[in-house]
């Protein structure tokens, strides 16, 4: 340990930055001496056959079992938490996608109202709209929640054409035709058609 302490030093302090060739090679020369037995013992052991051990009693192949792969644990479903904080967290399952449903039936109400009626949506929320958009709320926002209560997500039911992340995309793509639409209204000053 000494020496290769010594060794160590006398390359670090040598004035030509300390890496010389025959720095280098007495380092080794030191090192692979000293390790010398470990690579000897390991040749032996990947040259020896395996030795069974006599005290073990042996087994007969002929009655031995095939050996099957452990079949992995089975993957079970994250538990789903039904507390109304949790639902309606930020990030919750219930936020996006009530504001998603309300505002696909909003978008396609004040299209189909401003096509009949010729009133663009603020004069539709002023002449009554305010009711029908708290029924409205209040109805698929207890469809939603139900569900949710008893633990059933929305992703577990989605399947073929109709799925969960389809009605998520629809949403957000309503809010955003929704706010469109008033924006462009407002701006316009007048119905949209």
């Amino acid at each position: 340990m000494a020496t290769a302490s010594f060794n160590m030093q006398s390359v670090l302090a040598a004035p030509s930055g300390g890496l010389s060739s025959r720095t280098i090679r007495n380092t080794n020369q030191l090192f692979f001496k000293r390790n010398a037995s470990v690579g000897i013992i390991r040749c032996m052991a990947q040259d020896d056959p395996i030795k069974e051990d006599p005290s073990l009693p042996k087994a007969s192949t002929s009655a031995a079992l095939p050996q099957t792969p452990p079949s992995p644990p089975p993957v079970s479903k994250p538990k789903v938490s039904t507390k109304f904080g949790d639902l309606l967290a930020f990030s919750g399952p219930a936020p996006e996608r009530i504001n998603g449903r309300l505002a696909m039936v909003g978008f396609v109400a004040a299209i189909a109202v401003e096509l009949s009626k010729g009133e663009n949506v603020f004069s539709q929320i002023s002449n009554g709209g305010v009711g029908w958009f708290l029924g409205t709320t209040v109805l698929l926002t207890l469809a939603s929640m139900v569900p949710l209560f008893k633990g059933v997500r929305a992703e577990s039911k989605s399947n073929g054409f109709m799925t969960s992340d389809a009605e998520l995309w629809n949403g957000r793509f309503a809010m955003l035709g929704l706010v469109a639409l008033a924006f462009t209204e407002y701006v316009k000053g007048g119905t949209l058609v």
